[in-house]
């Protein structure tokens, strides 16, 4: 499974009293590595004694720590593999350049100066690759003390099956243990040590360092996806020594026994955890690839646009016709709103003709297979018809649910909807929903789930009623049966914090809190701002994410808005309010923070 403790001569249960008093680690989910006390032994200093190097497998660690009287090996295992025989194997092995046996797995025994080197060589590396992945942080924000200061509890990664390691993130919680580095020491290298998970928000954990039990001083917030969180037995694999903080580098007189005892039979990572992150982060679309996207200034018709960037699924789209690269769209790789070539044209959708008569250098249709299925619907027998009304959620304003018709039948189970009071004259505004959307409602259920329904633009005879409604417009409710009646076990709870999409402004991603929830509909609050602002989402909706997203991404998170922030933009922002927008622009909320790109 993973290299843990080796269980050598030296008597592990020989402890001091207040070693002897740590009580037993609480049982955790069963799912994960059980941390065993076998294998490669770890490597700790004692602030006494200086470093050596396993003579067997290369091991570097601190020489006090290492087995038998003469310090020269790290583990029995290495003291008994060291016989002439293997010991001339693995000289000769190295000479011809093959890998070291399985005995001396770790490394290839090297002065301690060149481990360094390579050691800074490889921690430079990762420095410059991180740099395009590298948190773009919002100054005076932190999700740790957002979180710890208000004891918010954040929606747990596995309600975003979209979200990396949103289908396998298991069962990662409080206690399992990580190696971190060790921040509170004074060695000139990068060191490690032990810590366990104390509470878990999204993709974010805050970790205790092993020994400070109940003492919080210098717990930390990380990203347990980031590049320094490891598995329990890395260290030991990868030839890094632990080291206890300072702080408490003199708590015990034997770590090792300390480690074995608090660590036996505990939970850690996958072994394979980082490459699981790495996988579930490779995404299908690239650069250059030409898709089907809603025209956010007619929303009754389709563009093409070609994709400009990928940032965790986020596809940046620009318009093709877009001479100076500016007229763009952000939406999720499996938004509703975005189709293959071709897809307007088979389905009976408006589509917007490119001036562009042939495709550019380099642009390429994307896969049809790429796009997100839509469930198969049966149009044959009782369906929908053009006149008929419902409730649905209003896409240039979606705080409200309205009165809807529908104003076109295309194939494929799409529906082109009406929001009943405010339609232009040219049905510029209408809009697309597939027939099993979560957007739309059968008439009634608003009133069914307390939730206000916006009646018609001009409607006097208030309070709303369907029944007189129907009756005034000769109109016939929808089918009840037709809708989508589904609700997933999502695991959103009221109160959940996460990073959301502002619908209105969607290269935007704003800190968020779930207010409401109805079935498999969210009411989703941006943190800051007035409730006009709130957005009603569907809970399997690739525009909401884990607290966390942003940062393991690299993309711009927005903090709650201040109250002078509000002032500010909330006087423009009102008054258009009074007049729809036909964009996805943001007739609302006009943070004007540019997105690193």
């Amino acid at each position: 499974m993973f290299d843990g403790y080796d269980s050598c001569s030296e008597d592990t249960s020989s402890s001091s009293s207040s070693e002897e008093s740590e009580e037993e680690v609480a049982p955790l989910p069963s799912n994960l590595p059980i941390i065993k006390n076998n294998g490669q032994v770890y490597t700790y200093p004692d602030g006494k004694s200086g470093m050596a190097t396993c003579e067997m497998c290369g091991m570097v660690g601190v020489r006090d720590a290492f087995y038998s009287k003469t310090k020269r090996f790290c583990s029995v295992s290495c003291s008994r593999s060291y016989s002439s025989n293997s010991k001339k194997a693995s000289i000769l092995a190295r000479l011809q350049g093959k890998p070291p046996t399985k005995k001396a797995k770790v490394l290839q025994k090297q002065p301690l100066v060149a481990k360094l080197a390579a050691y800074a060589q490889y921690q430079a590396t990762l420095q410059n690759q991180a740099k395009t992945k590298a948190a773009v942080s919002m100054e005076g924000f932190s999700w740790g003390n957002y979180i710890n200061s208000n004891s918010f509890i954040a929606a747990p990664v596995t309600c975003f099956k979209h979200a990396p390691m949103g289908t396998c993130w298991g069962d990662i919680s409080e206690n399992v243990r990580v190696e971190v580095p060790n921040t509170d020491c004074s060695l000139p290298t990068k060191v490690f040590w032990i810590a366990g998970i104390v509470k878990l928000a999204g993709y974010n954990a805050l970790l205790r360092y092993e020994g400070f039990e109940n003492d919080s001083s210098l717990d930390f917030w990380c990203n347990i996806c980031g590049s320094d969180i490891h598995p329990v037995g890395w260290c030991a694999a990868s030839g890094k020594p632990l080291v206890p903080p300072r702080t408490i580098q003199h708590k015990y007189t034997n770590w090792k026994a300390f480690l074995v005892k608090r660590l036996t039979g505990a939970k850690t990572l996958p072994p394979d955890f980082s490459q699981k992150v790495s996988e579930s982060m490779q995404y299908p679309f690239k650069p250059c690839m030409r898709v089907e996207v809603v025209d956010k200034r007619h929303l009754c018709r389709t563009r093409v646009a070609v994709v400009e960037s990928v940032i965790g699924g986020r596809l940046r789209l620009v318009y093709e016709e877009s001479e100076d690269r500016t007229d763009d769209f952000w939406c999720h790789m499996h938004s509703p709103l975005i189709h293959h070539i071709g897809w307007s044209r088979s389905i009976g959708h408006r589509f917007k003709r490119s001036d562009i008569t042939k495709k550019q250098d380099g642009h390429f249709d994307t896969p049809p297979h790429l796009f997100a299925k839509v469930k198969e619907v049966d149009q044959s027998g009782e369906w929908f018809k053009e006149g008929m009304k419902l409730e649905a959620i209003d896409p240039l304003n979606l705080s409200t649910i309205c009165v809807a018709t529908i104003r076109k039948v295309l194939a494929d189970g799409f529906l082109m909807i009406g929001i009943d009071g405010s339609e232009a004259a040219d049905g510029s505004d209408w809009f697309c929903y597939h027939a099993t959307s979560p957007s739309i409602f059968p008439v009634g259920f608003c009133e069914i789930n307390m939730i206000e329904l916006t009646p018609p633009r001009g409607y006097t005879k208030l309070p709303f009623k369907w029944f007189d409604y129907l009756r005034e417009t000769g109109s016939i409710a929808a089918p009840v049966k037709l809708f989508n009646k589904d609700v997933p076990n999502h695991g959103f709870r009221v109160g959940m914090k996460l990073e959301a999409v502002d619908l209105m402004e969607p290269r935007l991603i704003c800190v968020a809190t779930v207010t409401r929830i109805i079935h498999r509909l969210l009411r989703i609050h941006f943190d800051g701002w007035e409730e006009e602002y709130d957005q009603w989402v569907d809970c399997e909706s690739p525009d909401l994410y884990p607290v966390g997203w942003c940062q393991l991404t690299g993309y711009q998170l927005q903090p709650p808005a201040s109250q002078s922030s509000r002032e500010s933009q909330s006087g423009s922002s009102k008054q258009k309010k009074k007049a729809k927008s036909q964009q996805y622009k943001g007739h609302k909320k006009k943070r004007k923070m540019p997105i690193g790109k």
